[in-house]
């Protein structure tokens, strides 16, 4: 399986959150509600899922397992 940046994924998880917040929130409009959909969209194509939680939650591993990568090759 093909595997996003790391960054990318990064920037995905955090927009992800903050529209999530503003959902929270009941602050959405027509536009912000189009954009989560998207990048729920993106994020679940992303990581291979089929809903927001699970591309988050593997997202997140990826994240954690890049992370873990560039400590060991630092050290």
């Amino acid at each position: 399986m093909l595997m996003a940046h790391p960054a990318i994924l990064s920037d995905l998880v955090k927009e992800y959150e903050t529209l999530r917040t503003l959902d929270a929130q009941k602050a959405v409009s027509t536009e912000v509600r189009r954009r989560m959909e998207d990048v729920t969209y993106t994020l679940c194509v992303s990581t291979g899922t089929r809903d927001a939680e699970s591309a988050l939650a593997v997202a997140r591993r990826q994240l954690a397992a890049h992370r873990q990568d560039d400590a060991v090759l630092k050290a």
